[in-house]
């Protein structure tokens, strides 16, 4: 018995070695997209369902194979044949489907609905309609993304001409020897796998420039932003800035006029990623402009929104600014749709609101102005709405209650330690995992 299993084994040698082949290509190509874990590495994914379905369907046709296998295996054998051949062909028409674009794509999603019981009928319509388009330069162009068309094109034209010889002598009585069709087939499967690898590396090569720029942006944006904090007398500055990603929609500038006066603006750009950064890096130029009053926040505010407003398209911007004296021990504040300036003084924790409209909504709002006399232990806290709005796992907000609550529970702490005790209190109002919903700004100001 084991003499004839050896025999067998050796005269379906071939086969074997590539049906293994193909279910270790596929299955490779299945690993290398799971680890990537991105929607761009789909025709990976198909391609390797592909091979692999193909690979194990050379291998239970294997009389060797199906000679040495369990008894329970053999009996589930002519079943586990008839699906791989069946969804085999809904598998290669998926791993196209990634590739095309345009009508073509309605088209392939027209056929598997029509013609998917008929597999054998949708698999000749399909490669006709593909051949078809891969071939002819425009078409392919058109409603193909293909890095290299010349190679899936040689591969479906060797497996279109060897099918349509078999159907055309199959009623002659001439039989093709079962390696050419192997052949033809493994070249079709490999040109296509070629393909998709290529796509693969093309997006990664995408991606990787695409985060090459975006640390420039980074470094540019944080080049904007203040490198150090200015020396006034009797004032405490501690500032914390956690951008969600790359490039941020928050904005914070610090404007020292001299030794006893400064200003702190803090800006949040609705929306996040590039096009937030860039109407940031705007409010940077703009603050130029209203930098000569700096000891009006009416004027500051009410100028920024001036400069900013025609080159807005529909993003809107919220600020707070603040604006101490420490010689006079007075302070002014306005803001422009944002979350309350919070004042620490004396065991009470107050919410200063004098809010305008965001900017963008209309050209000349009015910024009401809140005058403030300041006092040795007053502690101010400006923050963007990146602080309160993270979500616990029951769906609730950080708040204004749990920000105040934070701040009251540290107010012997010195600045910098507060902002550290803040952020960590937010980290832990996430559910674990989970990451930065929004941009955090977060100045703190110690009178002293």
């Amino acid at each position: 018995m084991q003499d004839q299993v050896l025999a067998m084994l050796r005269g379906q040698l071939a086969d074997i070695i590539l049906g293994a082949v193909f279910v270790f290509i596929g299955l490779a190509a299945c690993g290398i997209a799971a680890i990537r874990r991105r929607s761009d590495v789909r025709v990976l994914i198909w391609f390797g369902m592909w091979s692999a379905m193909y690979g194990a369907a050379e291998l239970i046709e294997s009389p060797a194979i199906v000679a040495v296998s369990p008894h329970w295996f053999q009996i589930s054998l002519p079943y586990l044949d008839i699906s791989i051949q069946y969804f085999i062909v809904v598998v290669a028409w998926l791993a196209f489907l990634e590739l095309s674009t345009g009508k073509l794509r309605f088209l392939l999603w027209a056929l598997i609905d029509r013609l998917m019981p008929y597999s054998h009928v949708l698999a000749a319509f399909s490669l006709v309609v593909l051949l078809t388009v891969v071939a002819v330069p425009r078409l392919s162009s058109k409603f193909f993304d293909l890095p290299k068309r010349g190679v899936l094109t040689v591969g479906m034209l060797l497996f279109g001409v060897e099918a349509l010889f078999v159907n055309l002598t199959r009623p002659l009585g001439y039989q093709v020897p079962r390696l050419l069709d192997q052949l033809a087939f493994t070249v079709f499967l490999l040109s296509f796998g070629y393909v998709a690898v290529q796509i693969t590396f093309a997006n990664e090569r995408r991606l990787l420039s695409i985060e090459s720029e975006l640390e420039v942006a980074r470094q540019l944006q944080f080049s904007i932003l203040p490198t150090t904090i200015p020396e006034v007398e009797n004032v405490r500055i501690a500032v914390a800035y956690q951008p969600m990603t790359a490039v941020a929609g928050d904005f914070y500038e610090l404007i020292p006029v001299d030794r006893n006066q400064v200003g702190f603006l803090v800006a949040d750009v609705t929306g996040h990623g590039v096009p937030a950064a860039l109407i940031a890096s705007m409010i940077k130029v703009a603050m130029q402009s209203v930098a000569p009053c700096a000891y009006d926040p009416r004027e500051v505010l009410g100028g920024l929104n001036r400069i900013l407003f025609n080159q807005l398209h529909e993003q809107f911007v919220s600020a707070a600014y603040l604006w101490l004296d420490t010689g006079n021990r007075k302070a002014s504040y306005s803001a422009a749709g944002h979350p309350p300036l919070l004042l620490w003084r004396e065991g009470k924790l107050e919410r200063i609101e004098s809010n305008g409209l965001l900017f963008g909504i209309v050209p000349d709002p009015n910024y009401p102005v809140c005058e403030l006399r300041i006092f040795s232990g007053d502690r101010f806290l400006l923050y963007t709405d990146g602080v309160i709005e993270p979500e616990n796992a029951r769906g609730d907000s950080f708040g204004d209650r749990k920000l105040e609550e934070v701040v009251r529970n540290n107010q012997s702490r010195p600045p910098s330690e507060l902002l550290e005790q803040l952020i960590s209190e937010v980290r832990i109002w996430q559910p674990a995992g989970l990451a930065q919903q929004d941009d955090i700004t977060l100045i703190v100001i110690d009178v002293v």
